[in-house]
């Protein structure tokens, strides 16, 4: 494919065949699988295959992909934009209208909230891992004009502290694993080296397809000898592989387990000495910080036994070259920043960063970057400099232009420092339990806006609860575009998307936001339709064309490496870093300007039973959730037949000795409860969890149920993120405890059902005991 000019050809039976690259929607993160497409004469699709001259993926695809089919040609698309009255919000009362009607309605109600409010008084929500996160902020900008752009995860918990962290440490993009997918030759490229090991640390690319690491290249290194070693509260497959190993961790405690593992190499003298002097500062506080951090006082607090803890730093600090794959499970906890940067470090002391079969550096910038970046000059100087947030969290506004999601509820909530009067849905089911925690006083918030917009594919609880005007969205097959792997951050290739078949009026989400800047901000957006916008941007960044890259079907930059010592990494043409001091960060400055510790370290997680040991007869399990599903991405993919045969119920995994302490029995409906909230999973008995944690998952919803409030597709019933706190945020605002937060568990009639009697006596005689009857 990588090579082929033949994108789209018809055959003897009448059908056509596109090959493409897919991003989305439905909902994935930049992969780019490469496809092939059989759509009839009418233009409808009719199968989709894996392209095996893809270079990278060589005809492979995820379940959900093979699911397109039947995900584009459900009869519950939302196929024509559409509207209701402002009082009727929550009620299944829908119109269908014109985009024309849809877009004189928007303009209008834009044009009347600014000259009242202000562009600010808008928020843009987007959501997450979708090929929209190209577009919202532009939209936010440079078509609204506004400078509010929320991702409502808690702390932003989700990929972007590690983007923050690669930053701040690195001066780079993202830092991935080498798979060598850089080269059309792949593994045989004479520059790449085999890893001997790649540690995935909170991370299941087998099932999350993070980003832009897909899983199956971890099995292609494994055939070839490359150790996977696994950090993680939960079992997996990978560690349980011969030669592979497991290292389960207490959730929130990946710091602590870092640091311990940097205090082995250190003191061991198993670093590399030549990298450390030449390329590190603050190596030498970093050793004095890991010191802090002995062996046995690490096994105590992430419950890793003492000679695992050895064993592993030893290995690290012997094997060479390695690399680190981290993953969400870093973002999400409270102290994920200080994770993150002790992984960094794991990897820079031990000559690891941007050397073949290593950890890979993004350049600085990326495709689409600066076009991003222009989009904030539309914003009004006054406007921008007072963002939800950037005045409280400063290190989170200045690393990814987006307010602060914990405080831009509070803003919802109180109206101070000023109200907010429109929301924009762009691709987030926000109430849904795959995204804000707290979602009732989210849900209870947003009520408050005068208008609202939401664009998707299918109707959900979020849209059903605010939107007044709801736009379709088209799916990958439906749209031409370009995916990047890494959002552009570390691109192991660039990818197009080629249009193969249509369903209604479904616009993609760069149609829609050109259709609108046009309307609201012409000067912003000289750009015919999607391909003249996509030659611009290719032209200036690699001087070829869209339909240059339809022929290539894929684009592999290439990857050189050791770009620190080649002068490639800083804008001065100097060798090094781009960092303030020209080297990797071990103690940053960054950190340090903005009043936090500049050296990573380890603090409990805020809401566990050592930081409330009055609470820990109350709650004496810790919850982890979040753990990805092969048959759906967050909430999306619930109403397909096919991915809900394979995960028809939310699961909540409970260790046998935990269950039958309880009184739970595989398949019970358990319902999972602490201080702020409860929800409902059926019980899955499994030891790969630890008998003190149990792991539920999110983004359940019910699309069978009824969609009027207060049911709103039954989202409170299996809302996981119910039971997560608002504002248990990291120093510098990021991050956010989804991986480790105290609970307690009890059997239920049923998804709707009531607690046993037996259940509830055994509970008031416990809450008696606690003092807590009242």
């Amino acid at each position: 494919m990588a090579h082929s000019d033949e994108w789209k050809h018809v055959n003897e039976d009448g059908t056509t065949t596109v090959r493409s690259c897919t991003w989305s929607p439905p909902g994935e993160h930049p992969i780019g699988w490469g496809v092939e497409y059989t759509v009839d004469a009418e233009g409808n699709l009719l199968k989709v295959e894996g392209d095996e001259s893809h270079p990278i993926y060589g005809g492979r695809l995820n379940c959900k992909m093979l699911d397109l089919v039947e995900y584009v040609n459900h009869p519950d698309r939302l196929l024509y934009p559409m509207k209701r009255a402002h009082e009727d919000r929550g009620k299944d009362k829908w119109e269908r209208i014109t985009w024309d009607e849809a877009w004189d309605i928007i303009v209008t109600n834009v044009t009347e909230i600014k000259e009242k409010w202000g562009a600010r008084s808008i928020v843009v929500h987007g959501g997450t891992g979708r090929e929209a996160v190209m577009y919202s902020y532009p939209l936010c900008f440079a078509a609204l004009q506004s400078p509010n752009y929320c991702n409502s995860i808690s702390g932003w918990a989700c990929y972007g502290p590690r983007c923050t962290v690669a930053d701040f440490i690195l001066g780079a993009g993202y830092s991935e694993i080498d798979y060598a997918g850089f080269f059309p030759d792949r593994f045989d490229n004479p520059e790449y080296v085999q890893a001997e090991y790649v540690i995935c640390w909170g991370k299941a690319p087998l099932a999350s397809d993070p980003d832009g690491l897909h899983g199956h290249a971890l099995i292609d290194m494994m055939k070839r000898g490359t150790k996977i070693i696994c950090i993680d509260p939960r079992i997996t497959w990978l560690g349980c592989r011969e030669g592979n190993w497991t290292i389960q961790l207490k959730p929130g405690t990946d710091a602590c387990l870092a640091l311990g593992l940097l205090n082995v190499i250190i003191s061991e003298e198993l670093y590399d000495h030549d990298f450390v002097e030449n390329w590190c500062f603050g190596f030498d506080e970093l050793k004095e910080r890991a010191a802090e951090y002995p062996v046995e006082y690490v096994s105590e607090v992430t419950w890793v036994p003492e000679e695992q803890i050895v064993e592993l730093g030893r290995y690290i600090g012997t094997h060479h070259p390695g690399s680190i794959a981290w993953g969400l499970a870093v973002d999400q906890q409270t102290n994920g920043i200080q994770a993150a940067q002790a992984i960094l470090s794991i990897a820079a002391i031990t000559g690891n960063l941007d050397v073949p079969g290593g950890v890979t550096v993004g350049a600085p910038n990326s495709f689409l970057g600066k076009w991003r970046m222009d989009a904030r000059q539309e914003v009004d100087p006054d406007d921008w400099a007072q963002r939800l947030g950037a005045e409280e969290y400063p290190a989170l506004a200045y690393a990814h232009a987006t307010t602060h999601p914990d405080l831009t509820c509070e803003v919802f909530e109180t109206g101070e420092p000023y109200e907010i009067h429109m929301s924009w849905f762009n691709s987030t089911n926000l109430i849904s339990p795959s995204n804000s925690v707290q979602p009732k006083r989210w849900y209870e918030a947003l009520k408050r806006t005068d208008f609202a917009v939401a664009t998707d594919c299918f109707m959900n609880p979020t849209i059903m609860a605010y939107a007044d005007i709801v736009l379709p969205l088209a799916t990958t097959n439906e749209h031409d575009g370009i995916v990047i792997p890494h959002f552009g951050r570390n691109s192991i290739f660039l990818g197009a998307m080629n249009k193969a078949s249509q369903r209604g009026e479904c616009k993609s989400d760069l149609e829609i936001l050109l259709e609108l800047g046009k309307r609201l901000n012409p000067k912003a957006w000289p750009y015919k339709d999607p391909v003249d916008f996509f030659d611009q941007q290719l032209e200036e960044s690699y001087g070829f064309k869209f339909e240059d890259l339809r022929k290539m079907g894929c684009y592999q930059p290439g990857y050189t490496y050791k770009k620190y010592e080649k002068a490639l990494l800083r804008p001065d043409g100097e060798p090094g870093f781009n960092t303030v001091t020209g080297k990797v960060e071990l103690y940053s400055t960054v950190y340090e300007a903005w009043g936090e510790d500049p050296l990573p370290y380890y603090e409990e997680p805020k809401w566990s039973q050592v930081s409330h040991p009055e609470l820990k007869t109350q709650f004496p399990l810790i919850m982890t959730t979040g753990a990805r599903d092969y048959a759906s991405f967050h909430s999306e993919h619930r109403g397909l037949p096919t991915m809900r045969e394979v995960t028809p119920w939310p699961v909540i995994e409970i260790h046998p000795e935990t269950a039958e302490a309880h009184g739970i029995l595989e398949g019970d409906w358990v319902e999972v409860y602490n201080q702020f909230g409860s929800a409902r999973e059926k019980a899955h008995i499994t030891d790969v969890v630890e008998p003190r944690v149990v792991h539920a998952r999110h983004g359940w919803w019910y699309p069978e149920q009824n969609a009027e409030e207060p049911n709103l597709y039954g989202v409170w019933k299996s809302n996981i993120n119910s039971l997560i706190p608002l504002k248990c945020v990291g120093k510098l605002g990021f991050c956010a405890p989804y991986k480790g937060v105290m609970c307690n568990i009890r059997r239920v009639e049923g998804l709707d059902g009531d607690i046993p009697e037996s259940v509830a006596a055994f509970d008031r005689i416990g809450d008696t005991a606690l003092g807590n009857e009242n």
